[in-house]
């Protein structure tokens, strides 16, 4: 009973705020359609393509953090890359160099090797050629001092040598000597 009395109290209640406030049911459902339509034409017009440029913004957003993230790890992994080629590139210059020490000291060697074998046979001809021109001077020598042998014997003894005379004396001569 209470509830009818509440309902009959509150319907009279609702109807002194229409009458205060001006409500009429056909306006207000007029308002109602209107809302609803302004509500789709935003909707459809307005907030469906602004939302779908800010998802577009945000996949784009999305796919630059995830290209930036690529970027960064191909820029760590060139930056690997970069470290190795230096080391290996280091490496190959110590390489080089030390194999240049090694040929430059071996050509050094080999150098000195055959200065060392053109003075030896330098040595050796000056050797054959001093030991040439000694066996020269001694026949030479011999020569002459088998003729100084023979003058002074000639002179010696007044008389005139003949060739086998002179033989003679030449070997006695040389194998004093």
């Amino acid at each position: 009973m209470f509830t009818i009395l509440a309902e009959a109290g509150l319907a009279d209640t609702v109807k002194e705020i229409g009458r205060t406030f001006g409500w009429h049911p056909h306006l207000f459902f007029a308002q109602v359609i209107n809302f609803c339509l302004v509500l789709y034409v935003l909707k459809r017009f307005a907030f469906g393509p602004i939302q779908e440029i800010l998802e577009e913004r945000k996949n784009r957003i999305a796919e630059g953090e995830a290209k930036l993230e690529e970027i960064a790890q191909q820029l760590a992994d060139s930056e690997k890359e970069k470290t190795a080629l230096l080391e290996a590139a280091d490496l190959d210059a110590k390489r080089l160099i030390t194999e240049a020490k090694e040929s430059a000291a071996a050509l050094s060697e080999k150098k000195s090797q055959e200065a060392v074998a053109q003075a030896q046979n330098i040595l050796t001809k000056a050797e054959e050629a001093a030991k040439a021109e000694a066996a020269a001077m001694k026949a030479e020598l011999k020569k002459e001092f088998g003729r100084l042998v023979v003058e002074t014997t000639s002179q010696v003894t007044g008389k005139s040598l003949n060739a086998t005379d002179q033989k003679r004396i030449n070997k006695e001569a040389l194998a004093s000597l």
